[in-house]
């Protein structure tokens, strides 16, 4: 069955359900971090976390979580073009392989490339916040977690809701989608279904994109059972994307699918959250467009798992304890047919001390892979409470990641894998301040990370065409990041402002001078600001700002804007990014679109 037929029987059938009105937001330090095994309040959490809420997520001016994501400071979105298509995740200055990506704390890492990661990310319909956890996170999450992990935490319900979406502007392009909630005495149930395309702007960089989402709850009344099941489709013109600027005619299609279940047992003391899942990416890329015989890659990779992770809460604090198996399988007719077996082991612990005014969480986790063996990272968690509102902390952390398939073995005309290949090594550090009060929270953090043995892909000199992968020599990485948001009235009505600055400074540019494919490319000043404003009660403007320098010398300025119209089951939309026409260059050698406007009507049914 065609997308046309399964979104128009979709919204029949869901046409006699009521629409719910505009999301409460929720407060700041009343969200559950959910990402780690130990479910805490921001407030008492002892990292540098961010969370982007729903409130947030409408606000944005983003259509999608690549752009929306470029909004946090310290988080490198490097786009190809637009609507998300192709787009690489990195945290303080560390790979796109070095950044955990989760869903509802499921990991989504890929085994051939972390060029896959954004694959995976979900529309903004179905997300009810996005935590970003930045620092060594190894010991929470396994061994992609390098420099950090950004959790996306779906909607758990909406309560008999069905509202569409038509939207079109510059490029040809034009979105559709639906949304349903149906929330029944025994089971509840979120549906999402849309499609974005585009003609591109300039040549081949057109795109058809596709994303299918279902979130359902059964056996409510007994012991309830989650189903998570996600379908992400993109096609699109390369013009650039890899190998050379000259590459013109390049194309790629992309699948990103996860089907997981998982459940919860509570006593007085003890949770325990098993889930199974499995994981399937599918990306085939061809040089000729139009003649895929001269230069073919198909790469399927899946990946099984199960899991359970537990907490037990004592007269001594609480221990929060897991294990993670997973198989994967890879078949390409580059990299070859492999498996890779691996179980990870986590344990962690947090004592309050003093009253309650010090937390001290010590932790570990142990990882077995069937090709590389077993490796151990421990890491520390230190918060102080000054008062309700100010805590200092500070954590300690030992990371690595062992190398991608593509990283050992892929090769092309330009490219060359290196099995002998080591696993990244880095031992990190950092100190914050947060203060949070319902009209400002500030955040505040200065970081380091020592790295050794890094991958990249290297030649060394201009005249040798091909890039070979290479452990690069020990690499330094410091820097600090401020975050801060301020809520104000006018009219009664609430505005935000919110600014965000990070700076990095590493000296990879010592280690590596003669032409390194991705890393040196690091934002070093990355500026990002948001304001928030509704004067009237039906209507709401955002005014987006970024601006970014990388150690490469770019420097570029964009401003994005908003405003949307209330009125009653209709809404009205409108974006315009880029608004200034600047030019510039966030991946390899493509240039990002010039100014272009999005305009939206949405429905609400009832």
């Amino acid at each position: 069955m065609t997308f046309k037929y399964v979104f128009i029987l979709t919204a029949l059938f869901s046409l006699t359900t009521q629409a719910q009105d505009l999301e409460q937001e929720q407060q700041l330090d009343s969200v559950i971090i959910t990402s780690s095994r130990i479910d805490l309040p921001f407030k008492e959490n002892s990292r540098t976390i961010t969370i982007i809420s729903a409130t947030d997520i409408k606000n944005s001016a983003a259509t999608n979580v690549a752009d929306l994501l470029q909004q946090v400071a310290g988080v490198d979105i490097r786009r190809r073009g637009t609507a998300g298509s192709q787009a690489d995740l990195y945290i303080r200055g560390g790979g796109f392989d070095q950044t955990l990506l989760l869903i509802d704390g499921i990991k989504m890492d890929d085994a051939q490339t972390g060029h896959h990661t954004m694959n995976a990310a979900l529309p903004l319909e179905v997300i009810e916040r996005i935590e970003v956890i930045k620092g060594p996170a190894a010991r929470v999450f396994g061994q992609n977690a390098f420099t950090g992990a950004i959790n996306i935490v779906t909607k758990n319900s909406l309560t008999n809701t069905v509202s569409a979406k038509l939207e079109t502007g510059s490029f040809g392009q034009f979105n559709a989608g639906v949304t349903v909630g149906s929330n029944l005495e025994n089971s509840s149930h979120i549906v999402h279904i849309d499609k974005m395309t585009s003609e591109g702007y300039r040549y081949n960089t057109d795109y058809d994109n596709s994303n299918y989402f279902v979130k359902s709850v059964f056996n409510k009344k007994r012991k309830a059972v989650e189903m998570i099941t996600t379908f992400q489709e993109r096609k699109f013109g390369a013009n650039g994307f890899y190998a050379r600027a000259s590459a013109v005619d390049q194309y790629e299609e992309t699948q990103n699918s996860l089907m997981a279940f998982s459940t919860k047992f509570n006593s007085d003391n003890l949770t325990i959250k098993p889930r199974l899942y499995w994981k399937r990416n599918q990306d085939e890329y061809v040089y000729l467009r139009e003649d895929p015989t001269v230069y073919r890659n198909l790469h399927i990779t899946n990946k099984v798992g199960a899991e359970a992770n537990a907490s037990y809460k004592s007269e001594l604090g609480t221990t929060g304890f897991g294990v993670d198996l997973s198989k994967i399988y890879i078949s390409s007719n580059n990299l070859g047919n492999r498996q890779r077996f691996m179980s990870n082991l986590f344990l962690e612990h947090q004592f309050k001390l003093f009253n309650e005014t010090v937390d001290v969480t010590p932790g570990i986790a142990v990882t077995y892979f069937s090709d590389f063996k077993f490796y151990a990272f421990p890491g520390l968690d230190v918060g102080v409470k000054i008062n309700n509102n100010l805590k200092a902390y500070g954590n300690i952390g030992y990371t690595y990641r062992i190398p991608t398939y593509t990283d050992l073995y892929y090769n092309d005309s330009f490219t060359s894998g290196n099995e002998n290949l080591e696993p990244e090594k880095a031992f990190a550090q950092e100190v914050g301040l947060k203060y949070n009060t319902e009209k400002l929270s500030v955040s505040a953090a200065v970081f380091n990370r020592d790295a050794k043995d890094l991958i990249d892909f290297i030649r060394p000199d201009n005249t040798t065409e091909v890039f070979t992968a290479n452990n690069i020599a020990e690499v330094k990485t410091k820097g600090f990041e401020i975050d801060a948001k301020y809520n104000f009235n006018v009219n009664n009505y609430k505005q935000t402002f919110s600014v965000a600055y990070n700076f990095l400074e590493d000296n990879i540019l010592d280690q590596n001078k003669d032409l390194s494919r991705y890393s040196l490319n690091t934002l070093k000043h990355h500026f990002t600001s948001r304001l928030s404003t509704k004067l009237f009660k039906n209507v709401s403007q955002n005014i987006v700002y970024k601006h970014a320098e990388r150690t490469t010398g770019d420097s570029y300025n964009v401003w994005d804007a908003s405003i949307d119209i209330n009125l009653k089951q209709f809404t009205l939309t409108a974006t315009a990014g880029n608004i200034f026409n600047a030019e510039y260059i966030e991946a390899g050698f493509v240039p990002m679109p010039p100014s272009n406007v999005l305009f939206g009507l949405r429905y609400n049914f009832n």
